[in-house]
């Protein structure tokens, strides 16, 4: 199964009848799943089967789903209303007996109010279903070329988080071969220490500082960090070749990462393993931030 990134964009078109129609959708970063949409009045019943198809085929991010419809054929007539404007002429015809007023124009008349009526036309509602029919196919369209871009993403996801994964092991090789941090040259260090407080002052116990010196050495190896952090590789590829929604286990995973990689910094007291464990934490920050881009 492929892996897929949270963000994405499509668009589709169609025509039914009078209607022509366009849906947009946009995805972004989300701890969840979530499909807002935004459809124009008398076409709500479609968001139920969106949401339903929308929810099957996605289990991360927000998608945002705008459905825009224009009718093609002319929205309105006008008719003249016969009735009224045979009164107003009759009644214009009474008033010429009575007083001297120039005989009433056509515009002045078709000026008159509810002398001319417009008439929105009526639905027809085969028209309407086949059209919102339609529309529910144009989204899955939609939908379709959604998951394509995401998973085209989630390719290169995968190649970047595959690359941070090969920079962690090259960094903690160069750790496990340190010098510094093998428990010989820890005793050695920390043997110089003891028989410098030895030498300024004869209050230290000899025998003591070393068993302590000793207690300190085996505190400050990592090899049990870094057999963690091989574990957590191991995990992380094997993840990665798999694919599919595997965003918060890798989330988790980074989190792991950084608690192993801080505890190899707090035991150090080489500067080089310190300078290699720093880069270490750069790799899996790195690494964690492009996590969160990933269903």
């Amino acid at each position: 199964m492929a892996l897929s990134s949270m963000t994405g964009f499509a668009r589709s078109h169609g025509v039914s009848g009078p209607y022509a129609f366009e849906w947009e959708l946009k995805s972004v970063n989300a701890k969840g799943f979530d499909l807002r949409m935004r459809l124009p009045p008398g076409w709500d019943d479609l968001e139920a089967v969106a949401k339903k198809r929308a929810g099957e085929v996605l289990s991360r991010g927000t998608v945002y789903a705008n459905l825009n419809v224009k009718r093609t054929n002319p929205v309105s007539t006008v008719r003249i209303n016969e009735e009224v404007l045979a009164s107003i002429v009759n009644v214009a015809g009474v008033l010429a007996g009575k007083i001297d007023a120039v005989a009433p124009s056509i515009d002045g008349l078709l000026a008159i109010k509810g002398v001319i009526e417009v008439v929105e036309p009526e639905n027809n509602e085969a028209e309407d279903k086949a059209a919102k029919a339609a529309a529910g196919t144009a989204f899955d369209q939609a939908l379709l070329e959604l998951v394509e871009m995401r998973q085209r993403e989630g390719v290169t996801l995968g190649q970047i988080l595959s690359q941070r994964m090969d920079e962690i092991e090259r960094l903690a090789s160069k750790a496990e071969a340190a010098p510094g941090r093998k428990p010989e040259a820890i005793r050695t260090r920390l043997a110089e220490q003891v028989a410098a407080l030895l030498e300024t002052s004869d209050r230290f116990d000899p025998d003591r500082l070393n068993q302590e010196a000793l207690l300190i050495a085996a505190k400050a190896d990592i090899r049990e960090e870094l057999d963690r952090i091989a574990s957590h590789i191991s995990q992380a590829r094997e993840m990665i070749s798999r694919g599919g929604p595997i965003g918060r286990r890798l989330d988790f995973l980074a989190q792991e990462f950084n608690r192993e990689v801080n505890t190899c910094c707090s035991k150090s007291n080489d500067i080089e393993l310190t300078n290699t464990g720093l880069e270490m934490k750069n790799v899996v920050e790195q690494f964690r931030e492009q996590v969160q881009n990933l269903e």
